[in-house]
Formats: C-alpha cells, sequence, structure tokens
C-alpha cells in the first residue's frame, strides 16, 4: 500500500464514518430518552433513501400508505384520552397523527415529482419518511414504556422484521442508487477528492452542529436532555415522557432517512440494507457506551476507517472486522463494571 491509496481510503473511511456518526447519534438519543435500542432504524434509511429514488423517477413512493394507516391506529389509540378533553384536543390529536400523513400524500399526488428540483425531492421523501418514527413509537413502544430493555429490545426486533418485510413489498428485492448531489472531482495534495465526498461530510457536520444547537439552547432540546437525564425527574417538572418519545423517535428518523441518502448517492443500495448499516452504527454507538455524543462520534470515524481499510487488505471479511470491534469494548466495560462492583462490595 502506497501514500495514495492509504489516503485514498482515508477519505471513503471518513465520508463512511460520518454517514455511521449520524446513525450511532441517532441510537444515543432514542436509548438515552427512551431506553429503546432502535435496531429499525436502519429500516428508516432505506425507506428515506428507496423513497427519493421512486421519487426521482417521477413515481409516487408506495411507502407514503404506510403513514394513514398508522396514523388511524394511532388514533384509535388516542381517542378516548382525547375525546375527555372535548372537541379541541380531539383535534389536535387527530392533526398530530393524520396531519402528516395527509401533507405527504398532498405532495406526492400533487406535485410533478420528477420534474422538481433535487432538493424538493429531498424534502418530499422526508415528508415521506420522518412521520414514522413518532407514529411506530404510539404504536410499538409507548403502551410498554415501562416495560423493561430486554422487552423494549425484543420489540425492536420483531418491528425491524415486519419493516424490512414491508419494505420488500413497497420497493421490491432490486437494488437502486442516487445520483450525486454534485458531479466531479479535484485534486488535494496530489489525491483526487470527490465532492460528493465533501458534500456528505459537510452535511454531516451541519446536522451534528444543528442537533448540538437545538438540544442547548431549544426548549423542546433541554426537555429531552431532561429526560435523558432522569425521566422521572423530568416528568415531575411538567415534561411528558410521550413528547419526549415522539420527538426522539422524529429525530431519529429524519437523521436515518438523511443518512439513507447520502449513502444512496455512493452505493447501490436494497431494501434489507439497512440492518447491516445500522449494525455498524450500532457499533459506534456502543464504543461510546450509549450514553456519549462525541465519543460515538470518534467511535463512528474510527469504524469507518477499519471498514475503508480492511476491504482494501481482507474485502471478504471486512464486515466481520468491524463487528468484531464490538467485543473488547464489551469486554473492557464489562471488567470495568465488574471491578466497581468489588469495590463497592469492600466498602
Amino acid at each position: 500500500m502506497d501514500l495514495g491509496i492509504a489516503l485514498y481510503l482515508g477519505q471513503s473511511g471518513l465520508t463512511l464514518g460520518a454517514v455511521y456518526a449520524l446513525l450511532a447519534l441517532a441510537l444515543v438519543l432514542v436509548f438515552a430518552v427512551t431506553r429503546v435500542i432502535f435496531i429499525p432504524q436502519g429500516e428508516i434509511m432505506t425507506f428515506g433513501a428507496l423513497s427519493l429514488v421512486a421519487i426521482h423517477a417521477g413515481r409516487v413512493p408506495q411507502a407514503v400508505w404506510l403513514l394513514p394507516v398508522l396514523g388511524v391506529l394511532s388514533s384509535v389509540l388516542d381517542a378516548r384520552r382525547a375525546g375527555q378533553g372535548g372537541a379541541a384536543a380531539l383535534a389536535r390529536m387527530l392533526g398530530a397523527n393524520l396531519g402528516p400523513a395527509a401533507l405527504a400524500l398532498a405532495a406526492c399526488y400533487a406535485l410533478p415529482l420528477g420534474k422538481l428540483d433535487y432538493a424538493l425531492q429531498i424534502v418530499v421523501a422526508l415528508l415521506v419518511t420522518v412521520p414514522l418514527g413518532p407514529l411506530l413509537y404510539r404504536l410499538v413502544y409507548q403502551p410498554v414504556a415501562q416495560a423493561s430493555v430486554l422487552t423494549l429490545l425484543l420489540l425492536s426486533v420483531a418491528l425491524h422484521l415486519a419493516m424490512s418485510s414491508l419494505g420488500l413489498y413497497f420497493f421490491g428485492p432490486e437494488g437502486s442508487r442516487l445520483p450525486a448531489f454534485t458531479d466531479g472531482s479535484f485534486q488535494l495534495a496530489g489525491m483526487p477528492v470527490d465532492q460528493q465526498t465533501l458534500w456528505i461530510i459537510a452535511l454531516s457536520a451541519v446536522l451534528v452542529v444543528a442537533l448540538f444547537a437545538f438540544f442547548n439552547y431549544t426548549l423542546w432540546g433541554k426537555a429531552l436532555r431532561a429526560t435523558a437525564v432522569s425521566r422521572t425527574g423530568a416528568q415531575l417538572m411538567g415534561i411528558s415522557p410521550a413528547f419526549a418519545g415522539r420527538t426522539a423517535f422524529a429525530l431519529a428518523a429524519l437523521i436515518g432517512a438523511l443518512s439513507g441518502i447520502f449513502i444512496a448517492s455512493t452505493t447501490i443500495i436494497y431494501y434489507d440494507s439497512g440492518f447491516v448499516i445500522g449494525l455498524k452504527g450500532f457499533v459506534a454507538a456502543i464504543i461510546g457506551g450509549l450514553s456519549s455524543y462525541p465519543l460515538a462520534a470518534l467511535g463512528s470515524i474510527f469504524v469507518g476507517l477499519v471498514e475503508s481499510f480492511s476491504s482494501f487488505w481482507a474485502s471478504a471479511y471486512k464486515d466481520v472486522i468491524v463487528f468484531s470491534l464490538i467485543l473488547p469494548v464489551l469486554l473492557w466495560r464489562s471488567l470495568a463494571q465488574g471491578s466497581g462492583v468489588h469495590q463497592e462490595d469492600e466498602e
């Protein structure tokens, strides 16, 4: 391996790491607020990417019809409590559950999808995908919010299998790829740099900064931080756990959909591609302890670089090598916890 190849692999690793960082941040956010290990984050990613593929081709993404179905089911669950609050509360509930579905359907059937600018097509794809997050939380996780982490994990596995099957039904088994945001490359220190790579890294960085500002300078962000620190304490301060859960899942769905769009602009993506990609984001989140956003971001860059260089040295085993990174981290954390328990016993 010469310096040129190493620089090219480093560029590829940073691009992968930027995407994995977004997925890891979404996983850490959801787990901190709701204790849910959101395995279907990968399916949200593929739904966003493949919906944009359909929109770019001028077709209505069939996944948009999942929104009214989930919205009606959520409204049925919320009808009794909303009815007790009067007509205004009932209208707010119906607007929250069915409004996003109505907006997405209107956008998909009223707009000339294939003739829209690429940026507007991305917005429509987000309208189709992002509402899935809070609706899935309402239907699957909110009714058992006080269950154990293991129970919530089993629900995530079941939801992953269901959404993977729906992905096959909506998008078919064929793989698809999105066009790059911009074509071309330029030379940097003798190394060709794709403009698409810079787009992905820059947009990922902007999104991370926006999330930092959201959590530190907005009331909703501070409410999520309070819930992550202490759900009981946040509830005593008037922060609704249901609101926090829905907001966290909405942000995770937004991040997942954008991550899928970034990845699909660099490689072919299938209906089931999100599971493996999401697991790599999970590895990065585990490196961060499922609690630290900076460590999760650094772990993502590390995972991306390891995958990139592994594809050169042992391409057939690159996924195995990446997933093996989780073993020393779990072993170290297990030994650290065991040492802490031993010290507490001695005291």
